[in-house]
């Protein structure tokens, strides 16, 4: 399954967007209304939502990570809710990194399961509720901020700095999933990763409100094993640019870069043209961790292509060490003045 934002979409606004504008009014009234109606449902368990304001990456599967891990320092049990896009499970799973696969249960949950306990549900209460039978004390809720279907004691809502929010239309002439007023009021922190000035507009807005501001960026976990090679790097993530700059600024040598849609599923033939473009170059291909494990879950050829691949693992780093903390001790303040 995959998924690509029309280019347009991260552009200054043009006729497309215009001529679109009708049936963007109109989705977001409908997105908008839900959200300013939305009554979710509770878990007794405090709720921390990783969103994003557009469609697209913007950082929130290293932002939950970051946060699965600080719970987990702080003594916490973190669970994750996922809605697990790019899966084919219905209903209720609690993701197994041994045994299953980005094909079943989608890329970013087999991700995050090697940090916390996942279950991916499009039924965020029931998820929530089955972590917290599991034994989990912390849910953090991975995207699902615009669906309200569970109640959130914190939503932090992650920006790319270079990006922001495109053009500032709403589906299907933008990028935004409804109208950036109606999602500012229900946010309570925004968290801008990586450099650029492409959300400083959102930023200001985000001020004027009084919204929190914290800054993050994302950094190779290591790269020892990348300088001194001359690199061909694919993604087929939601901006595969920031994983070719993000390479390029730790100082790897990018000769050549493909990109393809998000959660792309890589065809045999496709395969073979990356690795014939490497070869003819002498380049060492590299990808991202997501590309990687739907590699892994391909047939043979896509299994031996994949180990013949380089990747980057990343995180995400906090500008100051003690945001994390902070923002994971005010949902639990809140979750406890809720249940009083």
């Amino acid at each position: 399954m995959t998924s690509e934002a029309p280019p347009f979409w991260w552009e200054k606004p043009d006729w497309r967007s215009w001529a679109l504008s009708p049936l963007s009014t109109i989705y977001g009234a409908v997105a908008g209304r839900r959200i300013r109606r939305a009554k979710p449902p509770a878990v007794s368990l405090p709720v921390l939502c990783v969103g994003n304001f557009t469609v697209g990456g913007a950082g929130k599967t290293p932002t939950s990570i970051a946060f699965a891990k600080a719970a987990t320092a702080a003594g916490l049990k973190p669970g994750i809710v996922s809605r697990g896009y790019g899966g084919v499970f219905s209903g209720l799973h609690r993701v197994d990194p041994h045994y299953d696969s980005a094909r079943h249960v989608g890329d970013e949950p087999m991700l995050l399961a090697r940090h916390a306990p996942v279950v991916v549900c499009a039924d965020r209460l029931a998820g929530a509720s089955a972590l917290q039978e599991a034994g989990c004390d912390f849910i953090i809720m991975d995207d699902g901020f615009q669906s309200a279907r569970l109640h959130i004691d914190y939503a932090l809502m992650v920006v790319d700095a270079g990006r922001g929010i495109g053009n500032g239309h709403v589906i299907p002439g933008g990028p935004l999933r409804a109208p950036l007023t109606d999602q500012l009021v229900r946010t309570d922190a925004l968290l801008k990763i990586g450099t650029g000035n492409g959300a400083d507009q959102l930023i200001r807005s985000a001020a004027r409100a009084a919204k929190p501001i914290y800054e993050a960026v994302l950094v190779p976990r290591s790269i020892k094993g990348v300088l001194g090679k001359q690199l061909l790097a694919f993604a087929g993530i939601g901006d595969p640019s920031k994983f070719f700059r993000t390479l390029q600024e730790a100082g790897a040598a990018v000769a050549q870069t493909r990109s393809f849609p998000d959660h792309h599923r890589y065809t045999d033939e496709e395969l073979d043209d990356l690795a014939g473009a490497a070869s003819k170059a002498g380049l060492t291909l590299i990808t991202t961790a997501k590309d990687h494990v739907r590699l892994l879950d391909g047939g043979t050829a896509s299994k031996e292509f994949a180990a013949r691949c380089l990747v980057l693992e990343i995180e995400l780093a906090f500008s100051h060490p003690q945001t994390a903390s902070r923002i994971i001790r005010e949902t639990r303040d809140r979750a406890r003045t809720r249940s009083i």
